[in-house]
């Protein structure tokens, strides 16, 4: 009996193209507003014209899903847009407004484009800041910052951020990612998150 690696090829293929295609059903659903058949088949068709006609790249190396780390990631950033959301707020009623803005680089230590763009969207989310540039190569997130004091408060947002990073590394993160985290930034080994063709 022979295996045939075309049709194993195609299992993988659809195993990851499944999740994309049922939240693309959903999302079409949502839109509309009401939950039908023809709006379920129609979403179905939709989803799988997207999938088939317009393929995205897959992610090398995916996610990983580590429960302890998730809990944490998701419990410091809820916290973040809590008290980030009422201090801008504050801000901008109060008789001085906002004074002084900044805008930061920040040397990340993952390599991993997935977890960059986590990095970079968990940090957009938080009122307050708002990353205005990626340069991959580098590895550096540029960000705009509202309400700076002083040097001191530059480099108390700059630590945030890779406080951030730590976190979504050890949410998400392969091993060797996570070891990266323990080199100080712009150290850590490239190429454990990502390879070039």
């Amino acid at each position: 009996m022979t295996v045939d690696p075309g049709g194993e090829g195609l299992v993988h293929q659809l195993r990851h193209q499944v999740p994309l295609m049922v939240w693309l059903v959903l999302v079409w659903n949502l839109l509309w507003g009401t939950w039908s058949w023809a709006n379920l088949i129609s979403g179905v068709v939709v989803a799988l014209a997207v999938t088939v006609l317009l393929p995205l790249p897959p992610v090398v190396g995916g996610a990983r899903v580590h429960p302890w780390g998730l809990l944490v990631f998701l419990g410091y950033f809820l916290a973040d847009l809590v008290r980030s959301a009422a201090l801008v707020a504050w801000q901008t009623i109060r008789p001085g407004g906002i004074h002084h803005s900044a805008i930061i680089r920040v040397q990340m230590r993952t390599d991993s484009d997935l977890l960059l763009t986590i990095v970079a969207e968990s940090l957009t989310l938080v009122p307050g800041s708002l990353v205005i540039d990626m340069d991959r190569e580098h590895r550096t997130l540029s960000l705009h910052i509202l309400h700076v004091r002083d040097l001191a408060d530059v480099e108390s947002r700059r630590a945030a951020v890779l406080a951030e990073e730590e976190r979504v590394v050890r949410a998400f993160g392969s091993p060797d990612e996570i070891a990266a985290l323990a080199h100080p930034p712009g150290e850590a080994p490239v190429g454990t998150g990502r390879r070039t063709p």
